[in-house]
């Protein structure tokens, strides 16, 4: 994960403060790019130690359209207990987050909704896309929409990711417009290699090049020892991961999927997640 850690270093050496909307400024650069191999091993970072079921919690809950906060925190995922939908008073709607517009992108939401009303299913078009017409440049997934994004707990950090198939491997590419260096984007990181390799799966395909561009690219004040201390740490081999079988990819359940060889540096303490 050297990638990463080139990504931090830069920023700690070369970033600019700016103020921002928490209660901390930020430390920050542009247009960053991590770029992954993904036989090299899965990407997960092992300068700290990550909570890769969570990662994974989350992804089933964005491939399957979950919009319900009690369905992750049933399966232990807690990284939207602060957040809920602003325009009603349910502490557990979620609003048209990534997984509702992945699946169903721009469908009204509610009676108040303006969206569309036939539902268009991103996600399903690219797979099917993948099946029928692999060489295909408009495999596009977006979850950044405007006309919703007054109804979402939060707005999309990830915006857009795309895959592109060469010869017998698939690649994914995504976009972030906030990224969160030392919480955010190892999280991040292992989430989009999952769902490539999940994708390789669903398509008969090997896994290929996963490649991250980073636009707002920050670090937090109240992180700055914890990334110096993060970047002299010396990463250890990569872990490998067995997403299991399943007949289609909305039947795959991130409990399932199997972590080898993962050896962490210990925790690193940043405090809450803050995008």
């Amino acid at each position: 994960m050297k990638a990463y850690l080139d990504i931090v270093s830069d920023t700690l050496d070369n970033g600019v403060w700016k103020d921002t909307r928490t209660k901390f400024r930020a430390l920050t650069t542009f247009g960053q790019v991590f770029k992954h191999d993904m036989k090299s091993g899965f990407p997960l970072l092992t300068t700290k130690q990550m909570a890769f079921k969570t990662i994974w919690t989350e992804l089933e809950g964005f491939i399957k359209g979950i919009t319900h906060k009690g369905w992750y925190q049933k399966r232990g995922c807690n990284i939207w207990d602060e957040w809920s939908n602003p325009t009603n008073n349910d502490n557990y709607d979620l609003g048209p987050i990534y997984g509702y517009q992945w699946r169903r992108f721009n469908h009204a939401y509610d009676e108040n909704d303006d969206g569309c009303l036939i539902r268009h299913d991103q996600l399903q078009k690219i797979i099917d896309t993948l099946k029928d017409d692999p060489n295909s440049r408009r495999m596009v997934c977006s979850a950044w929409n405007p006309i919703q994004e007054t109804r979402m707990a939060l707005p999309p950090c990830h915006v857009l990711w795309n895959v592109v198939v060469i010869g017998d491997k698939l690649n994914l590419v995504w976009h972030q417009r906030s990224c969160d260096l030392m919480l955010g984007i190892p999280f991040n990181i292992a989430s989009y290699a999952t769902l490539l390799l999940l994708l390789a799966k669903e398509a008969n395909l090997k896994p290929g090049i996963l490649q991250g561009t980073f636009a707002d690219c920050h670090i937090y004040e109240n992180q700055i020892e914890g990334a110096k201390e993060q970047i002299l740490r010396n990463p250890n081999p990569l872990p490998t991961v067995d997403v299991g079988q399943f007949p289609c990819i909305y039947d795959w359940n991130g409990c399932d999927t199997i972590l080898n060889n993962y050896k962490p540096h210990p925790k690193i303490n940043f405090g809450s997640i803050a995008v």
